[in-house]
């Protein structure tokens, strides 16, 4: 007889696109349309794509030159209103506590929960409750999440990446072995690129074949500390808790390389390449940090480390990596590099000159406002350039609305709101004195 009963249920509930679908969701007009959130400016980094998007291949942390490329003329590029995503997380949040006390929450956008209502309840029962979830999030946020659902968070993850976009996978006890067993050993919680790597020269291609090996040989591969935990993974074992989490004191990302780094150049690139793998985890905590950690293993196995604490809180991409750049010792001078490290500290949900300034700006500032000697009114930023494509506005006579376009002294808004559906563009004199910057929280109405 099939195995549906569990002793324990653990739910993953991520929410599909989120930035892209919280612009689409109060800019009605954006609905059905590829819409790419992120930096603006040369060396711009995708911070969420739509789905419709994604077909073209754009997704999170690409260059969004690149993104753009791949979409094409129909693609709507967006600055980030990370003021806008925060209350929408925590109403999503709030939403599921009202019917699960405890969640373990893992960004702005996804946790685990392990309802007391389904100890010992059949996948059947199981998946009634996840619809309802579903619904009763979209009902009082109008976003949608996708579940997965399994006896521990390994598989529960696994699930609702399965599940997306707008969808549920409620894993059976007796099918969980077989589901792991055929994925790529890269969906095992905590293998990353290189050792993916590592495993693929050894000829394991599948989480199946790493489950298959011998608890000291996963070990002998991965280390003493990480290769029997994994393997665990591997083989459905996975009876970690679901608990409130405590936030993160720092946030990093490190690599180990096959072949020493031995100039200044190959330094350099692999710091840029951890400070963006550190990046992309402090964007998904929600926070922005201010001290910068450089981590420099030697080919002897001592460890270099050295840091540098900026004058604010930031999650700029660019402001970060040009802090562990600044940090980094010559190679020909230290001796061979094997392991490069980039650690953000010193973390804060207040973020100045940031990749979402609206977490931290009045309405109408830009991330460019602290460096700008101009005196343009509202935003710091000359007259002609007062209005820019993404900002929130309001007009007496119109409304809550957003900038689609400005030059030539004329602005051109999308007047709309979650609420109004697809609204009227309009095109009104850059010097209007009725057009205000606004507050993005407005657009929710």
């Amino acid at each position: 007889m099939p195995t549906t009963v569990s002793r324990r249920w653990v739910l993953h509930l991520d929410l599909d696109a989120f930035f892209a679908s919280a612009e689409q969701l109060t800019r009605p007009t954006l609905r059905g349309r590829p819409v790419l959130v992120g930096g603006l400016g040369a060396r711009g980094v995708v911070a969420g794509a739509s789905y419709e998007a994604r077909v073209y291949g754009a997704r999170s942390a690409m260059p969004m030159s690149r993104a753009r490329r791949l979409v094409g003329a129909g693609a709507v590029v967006l600055p980030p209103r990370g003021v806008l995503y925060r209350e929408l997380s925590t109403a999503v949040f709030d939403t599921l506590r009202s019917r699960i006390p405890i969640l373990e929450t893992l960004s702005l956008d996804e946790a685990f929960a392990e309802p007391v209502d389904l100890v010992g309840a059949t996948a059947d029962e199981v998946e009634l409750y996840c619809v309802e979830l579903r619904g009763h999030v979209r009902a009082m946020t109008g976003l949608v999440a996708s579940i997965g659902a399994g006896s521990g968070k390994q598989i529960a993850k696994i699930g609702s990446g399965l599940a997306k976009p707008d969808g549920l996978l409620v894993v059976r006890p007796d099918e969980e072995r077989a589901l792991l067993q055929g994925l790529p050993v890269r969906k095992l919680w905590g293998i990353g690129p290189v050792a993916e790597d590592r495993l693929r020269r050894l000829g394991i291609e599948t989480i199946g074949d790493f489950a298959a090996l011998q608890v000291g040989e996963a070990a002998s591969i991965l280390g003493a500390t990480v290769g029997p935990g994994l393997h665990r993974l591997a083989n459905g074992v996975d009876d970690r808790p679901v608990a409130e989490r405590a936030e993160a004191k720092q946030v990093s990302a490190e690599t180990t390389y096959a072949t020493d780094i031995v100039t200044m150049p190959g330094l350099r690139r692999a710091v840029a390449a951890s400070a963006l793998a550190a990046h992309t985890r402090l964007r998904k905590d929600g926070r922005a940090a201010r001290t910068v950690v450089l981590k420099l293993r030697r080919a002897d196995m001592s460890v270099l480390t050295r840091s540098s604490t900026l004058p604010y809180a930031t999650e700029d991409l660019q402001v970060l990596t040009s802090a562990a750049q600044r940090l980094a010792l010559d190679p020909m001078e230290v001796g061979p590099i094997r392991l490069v490290g980039v650690g953000l500290a010193g973390l804060s949900a207040i973020a100045q000159d940031t990749l979402f300034p609206e977490l931290e700006c009045a309405p109408g500032d830009s991330p460019e406002d602290e460096e700008s000697d101009d005196a343009g009114a509202v935003s710091g930023r000359p007259e002609s350039e007062r209005w820019h494509p993404g900002m929130d506005v309001f007009h007496p006579e119109y409304g809550h609305g957003w900038v689609q376009g400005a030059g030539h002294r004329v602005v051109t808004i999308r007047f709309e709101t979650r609420s109004t559906g697809p609204g009227p563009a309009r095109t009104l004199d850059e010097a209007d004195p009725g057009l205000v910057a606004a507050d993005p929280l407005a657009s929710l109405n």
